[in-house]
């Protein structure tokens, strides 16, 4: 192993310690204790963001089965070098949110070609953020109500009252001062939680606080007992038989990708079950093709990727870092997997070497091992005539990708005839994309 992988690996493998989540846990608390605080979660809204939307018609319900004060704050949008792909991101945003939304609560009525609220005009954006900055005070109920009011309005592009210079001042205020606490927190997002030392982006992660709550015993209540899909009109649907033989399913995976390794076995336990058309297409990771990702960023990811492995039981943790050059011979071996109808395993045969187990895919030895465990025989693998073309095919994979309006991994795109395509990205929505093939076959 190169001297360059191993000290990526034993960091990797540092950030993905229980003593690394007890010491930035323990930080928290201290810091908060040090100023003679009580136990509170912190809510960073963002009043054009539809994940905070989304959030706040969580955030109530949540509050009842936790003792824990839920303090909200008003936060602007995130730099361009935090969004991944600026240009797409905000139409991704609304997208992805507009998809999930009847599953969670209330949908996203976006009038025909509206714009979205994560490109309203500064002017709509001061007048909303004037317009919520007061119940900032208010009991939480007030403040999740108003988030939803206001968001409402800015999707569908009512107008709200002009703030006068006092309430643009105090609300101008109230954002500055919570972008500075954020960033001191160590986050860069809307829609995030934050508790004693852990950040929380999303709905998707409330069991995960729930949980740490239950812990600490901050809550009596069990993950069972709160339903983020309870106040939906549409329920997630699970596939319990074979998938139309028209439906296929394009599955966009990357070797060094810590979302893509957690959520690699669902996807191909789903595969199984529904037997759909798969399209496998990887795609070279996010980094090694110029998409920018600052330290902030990549601390979350691995710390979040981490939490989520263990929620899921999903092995996690002995990293060998396949940055560079042992991605690139990991993929020079992917075609001639596939030719032999074993790419999906050969996948996650490398995800687990690199992610859970430890084995040096720097070396021959290491890859060798990968190909074993993938039920491949190497010679035949490493000869393969079709390995010639892995640059070219990863070149149009991405661009597919790019194409369908993704950026990130894994992404999965549904097609079937006669409906517009499905497309999301992210080990979060795996359920989703469940969904879309049981409701298509249905």
């Amino acid at each position: 192993m190169r001297f360059s992988t191993r000290i990526r690996s034993t960091l990797m493998r540092l950030l993905a310690s229980d003593f690394m989540l007890q010491r930035q846990r323990a930080k928290g608390h201290k810091q908060r204790e040090a100023q003679g605080l009580d136990p509170v979660i912190y809510y960073f809204h963002q009043v054009d963001d539809p994940y905070s939307f989304i959030m706040a018609q969580q955030l109530t319900r949540f509050a009842e089965i936790s003792s824990v004060q839920i303090k909200p704050f008003l936060v602007s949008d995130p730099a361009a070098a935090f969004k991944g792909d600026a240009t797409r991101f905000d139409d991704w945003a609304i997208a992805d949110a507009a998809s999930i939304a009847p599953f969670l609560g209330e949908a996203l009525p976006m009038p025909s070609g509206a714009d979205s609220p994560t490109r309203s005009s500064d002017t709509a954006r001061e007048a909303a953020e004037a317009a919520l900055s007061p119940a900032l005070e208010a009991k939480l109920s007030t403040f999740t109500a108003e988030a939803q009011r206001i968001g409402l309005a800015l999707w569908q592009q009512d107008p709200l009252p002009a703030p006068s210079p006092q309430e643009k001042a105090h609300a101008e205020t109230c954002v500055a001062a919570a972008d500075k606490l954020r960033e001191s927190l160590g986050h860069f997002q809307g829609g995030t939680l934050y508790f004693d030392g852990e950040w929380y982006w999303g709905v998707d992660r409330l069991p995960l606080l729930l949980a740490r709550l239950k812990e600490e015993g901050h809550s009596q209540a069990s993950v069972d007992d709160f339903d983020i899909y309870a106040a939906g009109s549409v329920k997630p649907l699970t596939i319990n038989s074979a998938v139309s033989a028209d439906i296929t399913l394009e599955y966009f995976p990357s070797l060094r990708s810590p979302y893509t390794a957690v959520g690699h076995a669902a996807v191909e336990a789903m595969v199984e079950r529904s037997q759909v058309a798969l399209n496998l297409r990887p795609v070279m990771p996010m980094l090694m093709r110029g998409v920018t990702a600052p330290r902030q960023k990549q601390q979350f990811i691995m710390a979040d990727s981490v939490r989520e492995a263990r929620a899921k039981n999903v092995a996690f943790g002995n990293f060998v870092d396949p940055f560079g050059e042992p991605v690139r011979r990991g993929f020079a071996l992917f075609p001639g997997a596939q030719a032999q109808g074993r790419g999906l395993a050969f996948i996650g045969a490398y995800l687990s070497a690199a992610f859970a187990e430890g084995i040096d895919i720097d070396s021959k030895r290491g890859l060798q091992q990968v190909v074993t465990n993938a039920g491949l025989d190497w010679q035949t693998t490493v000869n393969h005539p079709d390995n010639a073309n892995w640059k070219s095919l990863l070149d149009t994979n991405v661009n597919a990708m790019l194409d369908a309006g993704l950026w990130g991994v894994p992404s999965f795109r549904v097609s079937s005839p006669g409906e517009p395509d499905f497309r999301c990205w992210g080990q979060d929505r795996i359920w989703r994309v469940e969904h879309e093939l049981a409701r298509r076959s249905a």
